[in-house]
């Protein structure tokens, strides 16, 4: 057991699989209280693109600890398909599952944030935010999570003043159970992410959950605005 985040609160969305719950556990082993949320699986079950149901959790959490010190948003649903094939909803509920998902528990969340006085924002970009991947439909995707990028700078200039500094991770290829499936029915998939990595191994929610743990915890005092790659170098070449 660690100390590094301890007696920080930690709301973590999309806790029960993946990056979520590897930065949750992490979390917790470091010391922080955490308040798991998913749709299913966590400490609070909430459909975090409800308005109504997403203020009113967070003002149930706000009201039960006074502050939020670290608000960490892993909780994201995408739709991947050529643009010639991608419907007109799925890709507005490709921008929902990850723009809105981030914007709402954010606002909820932000006169908790502003109580703590020094309070984190972590969330998820990715290389598709910066730049196109080849091979992938990923149009409404790559889209969104530029959307996160951008969202997240401008919220580190409206949490200045308060003591809010939000950073995004973009992580690498990370092996959850979803990303299993995907490599045990396409083989050939596995030895493409590996060529493109500089260190040759898969990620995992823990290598994301460390960085996580640095910039919620107050090693991080000076960091805001950021987006830090996690991808064992495969997009610095």
């Amino acid at each position: 057991m660690g100390d590094r985040l301890q007696g920080r609160v930690a709301v973590v969305t999309g806790a029960a699989n993946g990056i979520g719950a590897g930065c949750a556990r992490i979390f917790r082993q470091e010391g922080a209280t955490v308040i798991g949320i998913d749709r299913e699986g966590a400490d609070y079950a909430c459909d975090l693109t409800d308005e109504a149901a997403t203020q009113a959790l967070f003002r149930c959490i706000g009201e039960e600890h006074g502050r939020i010190d670290v608000l960490l948003n892993a909780a994201a649903f995408a739709v991947f398909a050529w643009i010639e094939d991608l419907s007109y909803a799925d890709w507005r509920r490709t921008l929902t599952g990850e723009l809105d998902i981030v914007f709402l528990p954010t606002r909820a969340a932000w006169p908790w944030l502003k109580a703590s006085g020094s309070a984190s924002i972590v969330n998820f970009a990715s290389a598709n935010a910066r730049h196109a991947l080849e091979g992938s439909p990923a149009l409404a995707h790559c889209a969104g999570k530029g959307g996160v990028q951008a969202m997240t700078r401008q919220l580190a200039m409206e949490g200045a003043p308060h003591g809010i500094r939000a950073n995004t991770i973009a992580p690498g290829f990370i092996l959850t159970a979803a990303t299993r499936r995907h490599i045990e029915s396409d083989p050939g998939f596995e030895r493409q992410v590996l060529a493109k990595n500089m260190l040759k191994r898969l990620g995992e929610p823990e290598d994301i959950a460390w960085c996580a743990t640095w910039l919620a915890s107050g090693e991080a005092r000076y960091v805001t605005g950021a987006d830090i790659a996690v991808d064992a170098g495969a997009t610095a070449w």
